[in-house]
């Protein structure tokens, strides 16, 4: 079906192969081949002990040793070694399919019958070029050179992992995965440098976008909301640079965070009362401290009846409610003409009658708009910023209006801020890897040019375990009455708020 030339011509050229009836043609050139030996390592748990080898070569590629002086596990964490013999056999495969199919009658296919055309197609070109392989071998080239045809290539098996929080691709040689807060370097690698820019293309594609030298820079998303960004050359010296923050395939709830120790029970019960009255927040915190993963489990608490709008750079946020909108920017296109931004799509959120906007991340002048927005009917509306404490996540909330170029007065932008932000719940990435909440804070009022807060809840660290991880724990400050109390027992709540912080104390 996809074959170049007829099965007759392949058998003019080769000693005929064991092939199924239906097989698809393959169109090779005469040519003398020798047999090519896969050799393919495969990394052992820690766990289970490894099995005597002989003396031989030491490895070429230098990630052993860089993982040695990194004081790191040699291959505890990757996915699977292979040799150089193995990405020679593999490229001279996946160059012999791409003469041999048709790659316009391929794309008509769904994915798995594509998948089995390819399966057969490559299992035929195996026998034809003598490549000596054991059956699992074969299985994981077959795999492979289907994830470089169909799926985001050597990014495949990585993506399939859930413990994975993120994924660094610097350049077609160096991959490196974050895995329980440690970063560490995987024997991951690309054919080259064209390979892995074909991959970025993909994925921003899916979502209307490009990467390429008029455009080296670009934030995308793939189909589960994964959050990804690419640099390309000439910014990026070694090569396209790709990042990529993964979703769990399991959304969390309140109850993991609990789990995780990030949050105390009595502070996520104060939380939980937080999201439910229509609090307006803002989440602060350092990149990668799990601002995202908190904005998604406190909008678990939003009522099902409530319109909810949600406006972000690169779709992330995974609200559960029946009632929501997604909103998503959009870059400039060749002409530089055509850029929707974050400001544009807040302000037009005015006019979708929304209960409640919710900003994936708040970085230049729409802070200003959400502000407005958060104090003019539009109660629990929640965002985050980039702050390492709540009083720095009121600073840069004053600067980011200030650039915007409104000429306002001090005084009137934070008369501002405190008639609009009740709570900042602040979130952080200890030493270890580890996140927790550290502070969860309200917004008092204004004595003279000073914004006042007061703390509920902080997370005091005590020490650390022999493990290296950090010891400490949620404390309540003891504050019996919070100025959202009010509010607490209008939406019948001030029960359930009062019982969590007379637990906490």
């Amino acid at each position: 079906m996809f074959g170049k030339r007829d099965q007759a011509a392949v058998r003019e050229d080769h000693a005929p192969p064991p092939a199924s009836s239906g097989a698809p043609a393959i169109a090779t050139r005469p040519q003398r081949v020798e047999p090519i030996v896969i050799e393919e390592r495969v990394a052992t748990p820690a766990a289970a002990p490894a099995p005597a080898k002989a003396a031989g070569p030491k490895a070429t590629n230098g990630l052993d040793q860089l993982r040695a002086a990194q004081g790191a596990p040699p291959t505890t964490h990757v996915v699977r070694e292979q040799s150089d013999y193995y990405h020679a056999t593999k490229t001279t495969i996946f160059n012999a399919l791409l003469n041999t199919i048709d790659l316009s009658q391929l794309a008509q296919l769904d994915l798995k019958a594509a998948a089995e055309e390819i399966r057969d197609i490559v299992a035929e070109l195996v026998a034809i070029k003598n490549v000596s392989m054991s059956v699992s071998e074969q299985e994981h080239l077959v795999q492979d050179i289907i994830n470089d045809v169909l799926g985001y290539g050597p990014l495949e098996p990585l993506l399939a992992r859930d413990d994975i929080a993120d994924i660094m691709v610097n350049g077609a040689h160096r991959v490196f995965i974050e895995v329980g807060g440690k970063v560490q370097l995987t024997n991951v690698r690309f054919r080259d440098n064209l390979q892995l820019m074909n991959i970025c293309q993909r994925i921003v594609s899916q979502v209307g976008r490009r990467v390429d030298e008029s455009s080296p820079i670009c934030d995308a998303r793939l189909p589960d909301g994964s959050r990804v960004n690419v640099i390309a050359p000439p910014l990026a010296l070694d090569g396209p640079t790709l990042t990529i923050r993964k979703f769990k395939k399991d959304k969390l709830t309140m109850k993991n965070l609990v789990d995780y120790m990030s949050i105390s029970p009595e502070g996520a019960r104060v939380l939980g009362v937080i999201g439910a009255c229509r609090c307006n927040v803002v989440i602060s915190g350092g990149t990668g401290s799990g601002k995202t993963t908190l904005l998604n489990t406190m909008t678990a608490f939003i009522d099902p009846t409530e319109r909810v709008v949600t406006c972000e750079d690169a779709a992330e946020l995974q609200l559960q409610q029946p009632h929501v909108v997604r909103l998503e920017t959009r870059p400039p296109n060749l002409e530089g003409q055509g850029a929707v931004t974050m400001r544009d799509l807040v302000k037009n959120c005015l006019r979708m009658r929304p209960e409640r906007i919710i900003v994936g991340e708040v970085r230049g002048p729409e802070a200003f708009d959400l502000l407005q927005a958060m104090n003019t009917g539009h109660d629990g509306s929640m965002g985050t910023l980039h702050a390492n404490s709540p009083r720095e996540a009121i600073s840069r909330i004053e600067s980011m209006i200030t650039m915007g170029g409104y000429g306002l007065p001090s005084k009137t932008i934070k008369e501002m801020i405190v008639g609009s932000v009740d709570v900042v719940i602040q979130a952080a990435r200890l030493r270890d890897g580890s996140r927790r909440i550290t502070h969860i804070t309200e917004v008092i009022g204004l004595e003279g040019d000073v914004i006042v807060t007061q703390d509920l809840f902080v997370y005091e660290i005590s020490g650390e375990d022999s493990d290296g991880k950090v010891i400490g724990k949620h404390r309540s400050t003891g504050i019996g009455r919070p100025r959202f109390w009010d509010r607490a027992r209008y939406y019948g709540l001030e029960r359930e708020l009062a019982e969590a912080l007379d637990a906490a104390e």
